[in-house]
């Protein structure tokens, strides 16, 4: 009895990138909706602040943050609604460029500096200047409340100097010195323990931590290379976080020291802000880019790229629970983008984004992956019927295995049928018809194995070896299809050059084939240029 004829295993091209996402670029794509806003005075978006979650809820009448955030442009700076993102308010009683505004964690007052070196404190629901203070000499770039003290104030200016204040007073409670250049960032330390603490970062490239008990002097100082743009302190109290020229410096004020490095952006890191309870870093600079990074290993785990150069980013909340809401981002151009996340399947995907990160951490992601991939796929209808061809009639019955094959055999392609019979050229002529990129290639691949290919090519007059030429000059940039295309063509060149310019239509495919040659040719040779400077680069 003659064995069943069986179909040609069909050629498989190498896999591409994959393109599944993983939960966590899932969860930063889910803020979309966006809305652009331009500055009123087309003027770079230089800060964006939330008020901050009350360290006391003693020290504050409430200790939820008000439904509002901050937006500093030019000699403006504008409130909006965390709910509906509409401007609510505008404040422009500033006699040039204002500077880092900031809400009280309770919502009822503002504070910001100028490039003349005052600062205001505003009423916001009124709009009234409270206090202004005009001790600092040169611009003031930062102006915060303190997370415990609702009268307490720090500020830091170009004239190298950090400065206390309270608010009932007239002067300055603190004057600290010892940076020797302009102090551009600086906040209060979090956690229990560091209530009298606070920190600086200067363009003298240093990150100063300041105790308000010391008498004006620096309790330690931690050396970078590269001016600091932006420092943020970590919820725990212990570590610092700062933004010195293109990298971000993760710094331990235990041990006094650097802990991590992250170098991911290509030109200067401007904004720093923590999203998802402090478990992500967010990153905004000048290349344009945010990223996102989770805070364990510092592992970059998304992505966002915009089309001007970030000064200012926030994400900002909402709720009891402080859940991410929105991602503003300020630019160079005068825009303010603003994208909201969806809610729906978000608790699920924070869930997914949860086990895929812990997976991470404990270097089980390959076993994650093969966990949710295993799941995407459809279940079986049943282990029984995995049995094919096996007969259960009872309890004590033997199984019985059939002879002949359940599953229906698959029709065979008239192609099939030709290469089979040996009719190589009639079958490339049939395949060839089909536009089947990948039944072409197993056909190929199959002559190539019988060593047919160059039976299937000759013999060819004018028109039946157009088709043949065409699929070689379409194919031979397809990284995947050259070497098959380029074995064609050098076959046919070898049976038919001494036919060439005999016929106008088959000159003219050559000459295409020839011309499209080339230029891979040279793209090829810029990639290996583009690859020898790479190279140079990783070494120096």
């Amino acid at each position: 009895m003659a064995a069943p004829v069986q179909s040609l295993p069909q050629v498989k091209l190498p896999s591409a990138p994959s393109t599944r996402l993983t939960p966590e670029q899932l969860y930063w794509k889910s803020f979309k909706t966006p809305t652009l806003v331009p500055s009123p005075s087309n003027s770079p978006i230089t800060h964006i602040s939330q008020p901050l979650q009350p360290a006391s809820a003693s020290a504050f009448s409430s200790t939820t943050p008000p439904d509002i955030f901050t937006v500093t442009t030019g000699a403006r700076v504008q409130i909006f609604s965390v709910r509906t993102r509409k401007l609510l308010k505008t404040l422009s009683r500033f006699d040039d460029t204002a500077r880092s505004a900031e809400v009280r964690p309770d919502g009822r007052v503002l504070v910001a500096g100028d490039e003349t070196g005052a600062i205001q404190v505003f009423d916001v629901n009124s709009r009234a200047i409270l206090r202004t203070w005009k001790e600092h000499k040169q611009p003031v770039w930062v102006s915060r409340f303190s997370p415990r003290d609702p009268t307490a104030l720090l500020s830091a200016s170009d004239d190298k100097t950090v400065r206390l204040w309270d608010l009932p007073t007239e002067k300055s409670v603190g004057t600290f010195v010892g940076h020797a250049d302009y102090v551009r960032s600086g906040a209060f330390m979090c956690g229990s323990q560091s209530a009298n603490l606070f920190m600086s970062g200067s363009y003298d490239q240093t990150v100063r931590l300041w105790d308000s008990r010391a008498a004006g002097r620096a309790v330690m100082t931690f050396k970078l290379a590269a001016p600091v743009e932006s420092v943020l302190p970590m919820p725990a109290g212990t570590s610092v976080l700062a933004a010195a020229g293109n990298q971000i410096a993760v710094l331990d004020v235990v041990a006094g020291k650097p802990l991590h490095m992250i170098k991911s952006h290509q030109k200067t890191v401007t904004a720093l802000s923590l999203a998802s309870h402090g478990e992500r870093l967010v990153s905004g600079s000048l290349d344009g880019h945010m990223k996102i990074f989770e805070t364990t290993g510092w592992n970059v785990v998304a992505g966002i790229k915009y089309p001007s150069p970030i000064l200012s980013l926030g994400v900002i909340t909402s709720g009891a629970e402080r859940e991410d809401k929105h991602i503003a981002v300020g630019m160079q151009s005068g825009i303010l983008s603003l994208k909201t996340r969806l809610s729906g399947e978000q608790k699920v995907r924070e869930r997914e984004r949860q086990r895929e990160m812990q997976a991470l951490l404990e270097g089980k992601l390959d076993e994650h992956d093969r966990k949710v991939k295993n799941a995407e796929k459809k279940r079986g209808k049943g282990w029984e019927k995995r049995f094919r061809g096996m007969d259960f009639i009872g309890d004590g019955i033997d199984i019985v295995i059939e002879s002949q094959d359940t599953k229906r055999r698959k029709k065979e392609h008239d192609w099939e049928a030709d290469l089979r019979k040996g009719r190589y050229s009639a079958s490339l002529d049939r395949v060839l018809a089909t536009n089947d990129k990948l039944a072409i290639l197993t056909l190929i691949t199959a002559l190539r194995h019988r060593a047919a290919l160059g039976a299937a090519l000759s013999g060819r007059d004018e028109v039946s070896l157009q088709p043949i030429l065409k699929w070689a000059y379409k194919s031979i940039k397809d990284p995947h299809t050259v070497n098959l295309s380029v074995e064609v063509a050098m076959n046919i060149l070898d049976l038919y050059s001494v036919n060439l310019g005999q016929s106008a239509k088959i000159d003219a495919l050559v000459d295409k084939l020839h011309k499209r040659v080339r230029e891979e040719v040279d793209r090829a040779q810029q990639a290996w240029q583009t690859k020898g400077m790479l190279d140079m680069l990783k070494v120096s």
